[in-house]
C-alpha cells in the first residue's frame, strides 16, 4: 500500500552532511505525490586548500556512503537519488558503472546518479561533442570529472574549477561568481555548459542562463532529479528549471544507444 503523501513514489535522497543545496532544490522540483527522504553522509566540514585535502574529504565520504544508504532504506524507498556527485565521477565511466551496480546490489533499487544523469541530459540536445564544465572542486576532482565525460565521448573545451575553501562553503558561492564563470566558459566553442557539484546551488540560475547564453545550461541537481522522474516514467513539466524540465519528458533514445556502445567497448 502506498504512503498517503507519497502515493506515487517515496525516494531516498543521499547527500553529504555539509550540503545545504540539494534538499531545497530537490524539494522545489518535487512533483505532486512524490516524497523525498534525506539521509546524510557524515563528513567533517574541514578546510580545503589542496588536492590532498580534497582526497581526505573523498575518503571520509566513502567511509559513510553505504551507511547513509542503509539508513534511508529503513523508510522503504522505491528509488535512490544521489545528491552527492564527486564520487559518481571518480575513476571515470567504468568506476561510475561499478558504483551504480554496487548500490543496486546493496539495496535492490535503481538509482539516479549525477554523472549518469548529466550524460543523459546532454544527449537530449542531440549528438553533442563539445562541452564546458563548471565545478566547485579542486584539480584532483576536476581531473576525474574530465575523465568521466571523455569516457562518454565528450570533449571538454573549457573547465572552470572554483577551488572552494570547504565543503559547506560551496553553497556560499555568489550568483556573480557563478554568472562570471558561465560567461567565461561560454567564450569557448562549447555547445552545452554543465555545472557539477551538488552543493553549488545553480538550478534556477542555470535556467536563466540558458536565456542569455542561448544554449543549454545543465545544473547537476536539475539533471539528477529530472533523470529520477523520467527513469520512473513521470513526464511532469516543472517550470523554472530550464528546458530540460519542460521540453524533455523522457530519457533520450540517444542516451540508451550510447549506453549500449559503452557496454560493448568496456
Amino acid at each position: 500500500m502506498p504512503d498517503k503523501l507519497g502515493w506515487r513514489a517515496n525516494w531516498g535522497v543521499i547527500a553529504p552532511s555539509t550540503n545545504t543545496s540539494v534538499q531545497p532544490e530537490f524539494d522545489e522540483m518535487r512533483p505532486r505525490g512524490v516524497t523525498n527522504h534525506m539521509s546524510r553522509i557524515w563528513v567533517p566540514n574541514e578546510p580545503l586548500s589542496s588536492d590532498d585535502d580534497f582526497n581526505k574529504l573523498m575518503d571520509a565520504i566513502r567511509l559513510e556512503w553505504d551507511n547513509a544508504i542503509l539508513r534511508v532504506m529503513t523508510c522503504n524507498p522505491d528509488y535512490l537519488v544521489m545528491g552527492m556527485s564527486s564520487e559518481t565521477f571518480w575513476g571515470g565511466l567504468a568506476k561510475a558503472n561499478e558504483l551504480k551496480a554496487h548500490m543496486a546490489g546493496l539495496t535492490g533499487l535503481r538509482a539516479a546518479m549525477g554523472s549518469d544523469a548529466c550524460q543523459a541530459a546532454i544527449r537530449c540536445y542531440g549528438d553533442i561533442k563539445k562541452i564546458g564544465v563548471l565545478t566547485p572542486y579542486w584539480p584532483v576532482a576536476d581531473a576525474n570529472v574530465k575523465l568521466f565525460f571523455e569516457d562518454c565521448g565528450f570533449e571538454i573545451v573549457a573547465l572552470k574549477g572554483l577551488c572552494c575553501p570547504g565543503p559547506a562553503e560551496i553553497a556560499q558561492t555568489t550568483e556573480k561568481e557563478m554568472m562570471d564563470s558561465l560567461k567565461e566558459l561560454n567564450e569557448s566553442d562549447a555547445e552545452v555548459l554543465v555545472q557539477v557539484g551538488t552543493n553549488l546551488g545553480m538550478a534556477r540560475m542555470a535556467a536563466e542562463a540558458e536565456k542569455w547564453l542561448n544554449k543549454p545550461v545543465i545544473a547537476i541537481n536539475t539533471a539528477t532529479y529530472w533523470y529520477a522522474m523520467r527513469d520512473n516514467n513521470m513526464d511532469d513539466v516543472i517550470d523554472g528549471f530550464g528546458s530540460l524540465m519542460t521540453d524533455y519528458r523522457e530519457l533520450p533514445d540517444l542516451y540508451f544507444k550510447k549506453l549500449e556502445e559503452q557496454a560493448k567497448n568496456s
